[in-house]
């Protein structure tokens, strides 16, 4: 074999030239670093290499007549010294945190720990064992061409989410291949591109893609890790979403396939933990090349991990390091694969100083001035497990946040909570008093009545407690879904209870698609999918959690009201406005931008807030000056929503705007086609019918 040459110290990870590979691994406290060649099969290492420079902290080497298929790893040497923070063991081999892809998984043996297990102060102990056998193997890939394809670049004002599993939406998909179900490849299947692009939708956010590790517990009990928030390898699309060898260019055709239909690909990161765990957990990949600095460790015992995340580590995205490291993650999957934004895992943990909560943070910070992160959608889940660690509303300009009041006052308001009036407005209204300060628009609010954490949106009309225990399994989650169930807990074919359920579905989907804001839907919902009661479906790789594809009476009906609401939201930029619509604005009519009306048809007081069941929203499409996209005045009808939570018809008066008559646009109580004529006269009351949401437009 070769000896190495010195090589380069930048970029980081196996680079590629045509004559050889540069191989180059960030670590501040090793004192030498080895190159691990394998054979095709992974099983055999043949050949072992010291790194021969060090350019400050960064290891490197070249291997002439390398190229790509090159299967390698880490064996990392420094001081075994957990009590201060460094567990280095060379007899652990490591992942590249650059890895693009790997060959294998991780195979649970006592081996891939660098301590010994069992006994207590086990952690203190250096393992001597290989762990090679147990370990997947990193392989060298072609450095990808740059993504030169036309971007949709939805403006956030049409913006509409669709979060999906990459896995679950193609598994039992009946137009795509056996062979590329579940993957990648079948993602980019033109018969579920054309779904999602006829359904309406303008964005889908893809559950995380990047190499993860079925955790210890759940292998014991024959479980996977199917939601894949346990990342080991952020560069690597996981393997068991793939159909080829070429992850790299799967990835890209699939993203490529939605953007030629005009839909962008938001990807869900985690950057807040690895799949190392605790301190009693393994050695994969960065405990081993620098513990120490990778990870947050207790200030006065860094023995132990910073845990603000549940997951028993907290990556340490304050050192420049570990932030370069997340934003070449961002940048290699806008600019090889082509994506076009990211939702952050537990974001407020990215922006945590010694202070708590920044959020001027470096990481943020570091995104926001990047010449091609700060033009992609960010998206923060904003909260962790640490102290102070619900930040909604906190972020800084330019990101938007996962709102979760918005999930739970519409859900509070829907399933008839007393007093929930006020706060299903607030939520409408785009929760302004969160997000209405400079810079931050309606669009900063992620409004979402499910998502992949919780019940689906069937299940939450059916079950007041979820099912999690299945064959002798516990799969947790929590109790406090604002759930209820129509009348009868779980399946029932009775006809009123099905109606009541399926009333209230359409109620929470025109409420979610009526409030300013961004909306997301969660994959599946559309059609009714459901999850059997299970809340927290997390490792169950399997039916319970697959979109059911099978022809469906009932989830054709709710597709063709989705497909409707969107259309309405589309047509009438009134409900998605770019700045927030205070009642300031009027339009030549005199009629306010923004009104609250009560049932009498005055604009609702003090009074009328406390204990109502029905209220009104009018919209003045022509009032304030915005324009769209091609310079044109962004005038819309006049719009007016009306609520009834009650379980009784009740009258509404409708106002006078002039124009022409009133006409039904959207009628939850109603499971037909629509629009319809309404009232001839604005003095006669308008009934609303119990239970449900109307849109009534004048142009």
């Amino acid at each position: 074999m070769t000896a190495l040459w010195p090589g380069e110290p930048w970029p980081l990870g196996a680079t590629c030239s045509g004559t050889g590979v540069n191989f180059a691994l960030f670590s501040a406290n090793a004192e030498r670093v080895e190159l691990c060649l394998f054979d095709a099969s992974g099983k055999t290492e043949a050949a072992r290499m010291v790194l021969p420079e060090r350019t400050g902290d960064v290891w490197h080497g070249f291997l002439p007549h390398a190229g790509p298929g090159q299967l390698y790893g880490y064996r990392v040497y420094g001081p075994w010294d957990p009590l201060h923070g460094h567990r280095f063991n060379p007899y652990k081999l490591l992942i590249d945190p650059y890895a693009k892809a790997l060959s294998g998984s991780v195979e649970w043996s006592d081996t891939i720990f660098g301590h010994t297990v069992g006994h207590a102060g086990a952690d203190l102990r250096l393992d001597p064992r290989d762990s090679a056998r147990s370990m997947p193997k990193c392989r060298v890939v072609a450095s990808p061409p740059p993504h030169d394809r036309a971007r949709p670049r939805v403006p956030w004002s049409e913006t509409v989410i669709y979060e999906m599993h990459v896995r679950g939406f193609t598994m039992r998909h009946p137009g795509v291949p056996v062979e590329r179900r579940g993957t990648l490849s079948g993602l980019g299947h033109k018969d579920v591109v054309g779904y999602l692009k006829r359904l309406g939708v303008t964005t889908v956010e893809l559950m995380p893609l990047h190499a993860y590790v079925d955790e210890q517990d759940l292998a014991a009990r024959g479980l996977r890790n199917y939601w894949g928030y346990n990342p080991i390898a952020l560069f690597a699309p996981e393997a068991r979403y793939l159909a080829t060898n070429d992850g790299m260019a799967e990835a890209y055709a699939a993203v490529d396939a939605f953007h030629q239909a005009g839909i962008e690909v938001l990807l869900d990161v985690v950057f807040n933990h690895t799949a190392e765990g605790s301190e009693l957990g393994p050695t994969l990949s960065f405990r081993g090349i620098d513990n120490a600095t990778y990870y947050r460790l207790m200030p006065d015992a860094p023995r132990y991990y910073v845990n603000d995340t549940g997951c028993g580590n907290t990556l340490n995205t304050n050192h420049p390091r570990v932030l370069q490291l997340a934003t070449d993650v961002l940048r290699h999957w806008v600019e090889a694969v082509g994506v076009d934004g990211f939702r952050f895992d537990l974001a407020t943990v990215l922006a945590r100083g010694p202070a708590g909560f920044d959020p001027q943070a470096g990481l943020l910070e570091a995104i926001q001035q990047d010449p091609i992160l700060s033009r992609t959608k960010l998206i923060a889940e904003p909260w962790d497990l640490g102290p102070g660690g619900y930040r909604l509303g906190g972020f800084p300009r330019g990101w938007s946040e996962w709102n979760d009041r918005y999930r739970d006052d519409v859900r509070s308001f829907w399933r008839g909570d007393s007093g929930a009036l006020p706060a299903l407005a607030r939520r409408l209204h785009g929760s302004a008093e969160l997000f209405d300060h400079p810079h931050r628009g309606p669009h900063a609010s992620i409004n979402f009545v499910t998502s992949h954490d919780g019940f689906t949106l069937a299940d939450l009309v059916s079950y007041e407690h979820p099912r999690n225990v299945a064959a002798g399994r516990d799969y947790g989650g929590h109790d406090n879904n604002i759930s209820s169930n129509g009348g009868f807990e779980g399946p029932t074919t009775d006809s009123n209870v099905l109606a009541r359920r399926e009333r209230r579905v359409r109620n929470l989907l025109a409420t979610l698609l009526f409030s300013q804001g961004t909306p997301m839907l969660l994959g599946g919902d559309e059609r009714g999918r459901t999850q059997g009661g299970n809340n927290n479906a997390y490792c169950l790789d399997d039916a319970t959690s697959w979109l059911d594809w099978s022809p469906d009476a009932r989830a054709d009906h709710l597709i063709e009201f989705v497909r409707t609401l969107l259309t309405l939201r589309r047509a009438h930029p009134v409900l998605r406005r770019g700045r927030y619509l205070h009642g300031l604005d009027r339009g030549p009519e005199g009629i306010k931008d923004l009104t609250w009306l009560a049932a009498d048809g005055r604009e609702m007081g003090d009074g009328h807030w406390n204990g109502g069941n029905t209220m009104g929203l009018l919209l003045n499409g022509h009032a304030g000056e915005f324009i769209g996209a091609q310079g044109d005045p962004d005038y819309d009808d006049i719009l007016l929503v009306l609520i009834n939570v009650s379980e009784h018809e009740a009258p509404f008066r409708l106002p006078a705007v002039g124009g022409t008559a009133w006409r039904v646009a959207l009628d939850t109580s109603v499971d037909g086609p629509m629009p319809r004529p309404g009232p001839g006269d604005d003095h006669i009351p308008w009934p609303i019918p119990a239970n449900s949401v109307q849109l009534l437009v004048r142009s």
